[in-house]
């Protein structure tokens, strides 16, 4: 068991949590009025912390008019001689959003803050302060390490359902009390509509929350700006967001299902009038920086990026990949040369010399696509490939080429401790990766673990492809295809790193939380 010597963050915030989840609630969805001051700020979506560092943090927030942030923060919920930090004016241009980073702040230390918003012209007229915590990384490695990882949010059209109480998903991993969450993409479904009512199998109705934005496929800035506050209309992720803080990766439903850049919309798909997904994509990138605290992204501004290194003290780096940005165009992937493959050279360059840096016990690489099992494009028909397998079990093809460079890197360069974590499959599964079994086979044997969705369609497990020599150890996944949140099979996956031992223990957890599969790998291995 990892030592974890700080109170448990439960305890701690049930007062504050209860408060600020009560203050939260968006007044079309039962807001108590005494909290409705006219004329003052309010931060009805809740907050959020994202990129915590040992010394820093980000805060995030959104108002409901133009407002001044300022957050202070406190050793202590009762906020006795707090740290005042002053944050941007929040206007239109940021969708009324805005993120504050907080520095110099002590290593290993339960931090706790509130979000003030006062009016720009009169800083008396302030709304309700919002509360938060967080935990910054120790400088040592005796408290050991726990994250949890999914991704796949509001899918297929199965979005906030009342009847069942919302993404209660998000209970069940704030129980777990982790130091932080890794979401590995699809934090929306920019091009999937949500209808107030959808039929299920057995003849009863799945019910939505529904809003104007999610009436339609995302096609405007206001409308994707509106898919990524669709979600923080649920009372369960806003008290999450309040307690975890999160490390945030885009896959492609952020945008549109399985684009990739230069890619025209065929005229046949007549969702769309916008037919560029660069023009898409920028503005959903847009978007995504103004909806989450993310250290390379300035909110609003077209420069930044998503992939980037979070360190979390000497036992763990975690490695945040963006397959999307930087890929080539979808296609059979059976070409011989590709150097430009699913991450693009410059952010392969970037992986290598950062895992060659790294001096973390363990090396986790957060990427939003697995790496052998196989993810068809099917989009007009064609027999493309969407991710890096292609299902030719034989030599390297296409973007494997640029996987396999990475591998023979890993294992030549002594790199020790990495594992592979993803979602985008909507199911949850274990693979081990062994060069006896493969047709490439100048690599170290490793581990990729799949989990999610969080609420979306189920759908049965991938196919795999023998180029790496995968072996599925464990599956949970449907037989039919876009089973229902209400039918199960909604997962997410947790990380303890034991802070004497140094083992790394994976649990493949479902959606209350209960235990399918547990993997325990030991440090200071190449592969295993």
């Amino acid at each position: 068991m990892s030592h974890r010597p700080f109170p448990d963050r439960r305890s701690v915030l049930r007062g504050s949590l209860a408060a600020s989840a009560a203050l939260t609630v968006p007044l079309g969805l039962g807001a108590a009025p005494a909290f409705a001051r006219s004329g003052r700020p309010r931060a009805d979506w809740g907050v959020q912390s994202g990129d915590v560092t040992s010394d820093s943090g980000l805060v995030w927030v959104r108002s409901d008019r133009p407002a001044r942030m300022t957050v202070q923060t406190s050793a202590t919920e009762s906020f006795r001689n707090p740290r005042t930090w002053h944050g941007p004016l929040l206007g239109p241009d940021t969708d009324l959003t805005g993120t504050t980073r907080l520095h110099g702040l002590p290593a290993g230390e339960q931090i706790h803050y509130r979000v003030l918003l006062a009016d720009p012209d009169d800083p008396r007229r302030t709304g309700e302060p919002v509360t938060g915590t967080f935990r910054t990384v120790p400088a040592g490695r005796r408290h050991g390490v726990r994250f949890l990882w999914s991704g796949d949010l509001a899918g297929q059209g199965w979005g906030i359902n009342p009847d069942l109480g919302g993404y209660r998903i998000y209970d069940a991993m704030a129980a777990l009390d982790p130091d932080f969450f890794v979401c590995s993409g699809d934090n929306i479904y920019a091009d999937g509509p949500i209808a107030a009512t959808q039929a299920l199998p057995d003849g009863s109705t799945w019910r939505n929350v529904t809003t104007e934005e999610k009436a339609k496929v995302a096609e405007t800035l206001a409308e994707f700006r509106g898919n990524f506050r669709y979600n923080l209309l649920d009372e369960n992720l806003r008290r999450f967001n309040a307690q975890v803080p999160s490390v945030i990766q885009w896959d492609d439903h952020e945008v549109r299902n399985n684009w990739y850049p230069g890619e025209v919309i065929a005229d046949s798909d007549t969702r769309y009038t916008v037919k560029s997904v660069d023009a898409l994509a920028a503005r959903a990138r847009r978007a995504f920086s103004e909806y989450f605290p993310i250290s390379t992204l300035r909110p609003g501004a077209a420069q930044g990026r998503v992939h980037r290194v979070m360190r979390h003290g000497p036992l763990l780096d975690v490695f945040v990949l963006d397959m999307r940005t930087y890929r080539n165009a979808n296609s059979p992937d059976d070409q011989t040369v590709d150097p430009q493959g699913i991450l693009g050279r410059e952010q392969l360059e970037w992986l290598k010399r950062e895992l060659s840096r790294s001096r973390a016990v363990w090396k986790v690489i957060a990427a939003d696509m697995p790496i052998g099992l196989v993810v068809p494009d099917a989009t007009e028909g064609r027999a493309n490939f969407e991710a890096v397998a292609q299902g030719d079990p034989g030599a390297p093809l296409g973007r494997e080429l640029q996987m396999a460079e990475l591998l023979r890197y890993i294992k030549h360069r002594r790199i020790t401790g990495t594992v592979w974590l993803t979602a985008d499959v909507h199911h949850t599964s274990a693979q081990h990766y062994q060069p006896s079994r493969a047709a490439f086979t100048d690599f170290e044997p490793f581990w990729e673990f799949v989990s999610g969705p969080l609420n979306a369609g189920a759908f049965p497990a991938s196919a795999l492809d023998g180029t790496f020599g995968p072996e599925r150890v464990f599956v949970k996944a449907p037989t039919a295809s876009n089973v229902s949140p209400a039918g199960g099979y909604q997962f997410f996956g947790e990380v303890d790193i034991d802070g004497g031992s140094g083992e790394l223990t994976v649990r493949l957890r479902e959606q209350d939380g209960t235990v399918l599969f547990t993997q325990v790998l030991q440090p200071g291995r190449v592969g295993q």
